[in-house]
């Protein structure tokens, strides 16, 4: 697969990723996290908002990947 072609599928893969991602994440957050402690509510966010950046990081490495 050449590069161009890495980047054009990692971007779409990528975008795809966060969407549903933040979707997922924000109907938990409203769910039964909004009835939680302030103390479960700050964890789970803080979890939830860093949690996407490992797979993000492995995808764009594999898309930067000389040819």
């Amino acid at each position: 697969m050449s590069g161009h072609v890495r980047k054009l599928v990692g971007t779409i893969v990528l975008l795809v990723f966060l969407l549903v991602y933040i979707a997922v994440a924000a109907a938990i957050g409203s769910g039964r996290i909004a009835e939680a402690n302030s103390v479960f509510q700050f964890l789970y966010f803080l979890v939830a908002g860093l949690l996407w950046v490992a797979p993000a990081a492995l995808l764009i490495r594999w898309m930067a990947r000389p040819d």
